[in-house]
């Protein structure tokens, strides 16, 4: 069954026409921290990343995206980006998992905060 999903499948990983063709025209230039692998044709032309896991774009650190996107020459794996002391670490997009964002008040937290300024309408 994984060969139907490596020939058929784009948001598992690489395909299997992917694979051949990173194989014979791609050199990896380097891995974030997330078990992506990063590529590029020798000239530095085409730049592709084979995802580790599901394709989502969200998933690629800010400096592999500029580096993608030929904003830097150099990848972040030979020239790495000075980080400031307030940056935060990347996470990719939590919506729609247990880890999204919800503001107080939201009726999908877990302890939704009672609302103090507003009285519901009753009929008279």
């Amino acid at each position: 069954m994984w060969i139907v999903d490596r020939v058929l499948t784009w948001w598992n990983g690489q395909t299997l026409g992917t694979q051949v063709w990173t194989a014979r025209h791609g050199t990896k230039v380097g891995e974030d921290e997330l078990g992506n692998a990063y590529y590029q044709t020798p000239g530095g032309k085409r730049r592709w990343v084979i995802y580790n896991g599901e394709a989502e774009a969200s998933r690629v650190p800010p400096d592999w995206r500029g580096w993608l996107t030929h904003t830097y020459a150099e990848p972040p794996s030979k020239a790495p980006l000075p980080r400031k002391a307030w940056e935060k670490a990347h996470l990719p997009n939590m919506t729609g998992t247990p880890a999204a964002y919800h503001p107080a008040g939201s009726l999908y937290r877990a302890e939704p905060v009672a609302r103090r300024d507003y009285d519901a309408w009753q009929p008279e």
